[in-house]
């Protein structure tokens, strides 16, 4: 027993020895490392040029190949920033660039105070390269297209809108380059999927804006207002006469029937308004084709107020009296 004991108490004193140890060498290598940062050093780092002030008018051309490396000198902690993150240097088109009918150019000469003034005191820059630097551009256009609603619905039984969809927007700008735009005659909405409708349809949903890789394309919004009004339908009917016209002057005519049943689809709150006096049929005698005995029917006015109409008769048959 005192055996175990005395086993576990050296055990015990060793493991000490050893967290000691690396303790020691933890500290050790914290201060090289303290000691290696405060040295100052002289590094190139390549920066990512983002590009502000940029005129309206003016798309400048994406090119990932756009890159500036500056040489830096100063201490190791300060350099430590570049090595965990992507660094970034503003150019500014608003000053200190020149232009050209095809490029803006950036020269060391007249932008290096730009680019200076974003380092703290404690970094000196040495070298900037390249020197000049040329970015594409293009004159923006501005194009408007109609947005087109893309939809899977349908209505509960007797259940419709009363008036057409309402979308708010109709039609969205679009500013970028011609040739991008003339590729863009309207622009999508995400599926509108709705099921049993019943009541008045308000939604708001995206739009399938292009890829727009490079940015080079602006959009006025990126979602619309899909609105309706629904309400409770059904089926009427009225029984309204036919005309026919363009009889030529030495031809008289009869045909029947002189009347023909109306089927259309009204709201409730319409049904009563619906009157035969809101629609007129027709047989227009300069479509008749040779060799037939009938004229066909057509609704020349109808009220807004109602849909899906059918005439009870596709066929006005006729004779001619000598």
């Amino acid at each position: 027993m005192l055996k175990l004991i005395k086993t576990k108490i050296l055990a015990s004193i060793k493991n000490k020895k050893i967290n000691v140890f690396f303790l020691f060498l933890l500290l050790s290598f914290t201060v090289l490392v303290f000691l290696k940062l405060s040295n100052t050093y002289t590094t190139t780092v390549a920066f990512k040029i983002n590009k502000i002030n940029i005129p309206e008018s003016h798309l400048v051309l994406n090119n990932d190949a756009h890159k500036i490396n500056i040489t830096i000198r100063t201490h190791g902690f300060n350099l430590l920033k570049y090595y965990f993150e992507k660094p970034e240097v503003d150019i500014d088109f608003s000053k200190n660039i020149s232009k050209n009918k095809k490029f803006y150019v950036w020269n060391k000469q007249q932008g290096y105070s730009d680019i200076n003034f974003q380092f703290s005191k404690d970094e000196e820059i040495v070298a900037i390269n390249p020197d000049t630097l040329k970015f594409r551009y293009d004159v923006n256009a501005v194009k408007k297209v109609p947005v087109k609603l893309e939809s899977k619905w349908h209505f509960a039984q007797g259940f419709d809108l009363l008036d057409s969809i309402n979308i708010v927007p109709d039609s969205i700008k679009i500013i970028g380059p011609e040739i991008l735009l003339s590729k863009i005659l309207y622009i999508e909405t995400d599926t509108l999927m709705l099921k049993d409708i019943k009541t008045n349809i308000g939604k708001t949903i995206s739009l399938k804006l292009p890829k727009n890789k490079n940015d080079n394309l602006k959009f006025s919004d990126s979602e619309v207002t899909v609105s309706g009004t629904v309400e409770k339908f059904t089926e009427g009917h009225l029984k309204i006469p036919v005309s026919v016209i363009n009889i030529p002057e030495n031809i008289t005519i009869k045909y029947f029937p002189k009347k023909v049943f109306v089927t259309f689809y009204t709201s409730l709150s319409n049904y009563n308004s619906v009157k035969e006096a809101d629609f007129e049929i027709i047989c227009d005698y300069n479509h008749l084709e040779k060799g037939t005995e009938y004229l066909i029917p057509e609704i020349i006015k109808k009220p807004n107020r109602v849909k899906n109409i059918k005439l009870s008769q596709e066929h006005i048959e006729f004779i001619i009296i000598e």
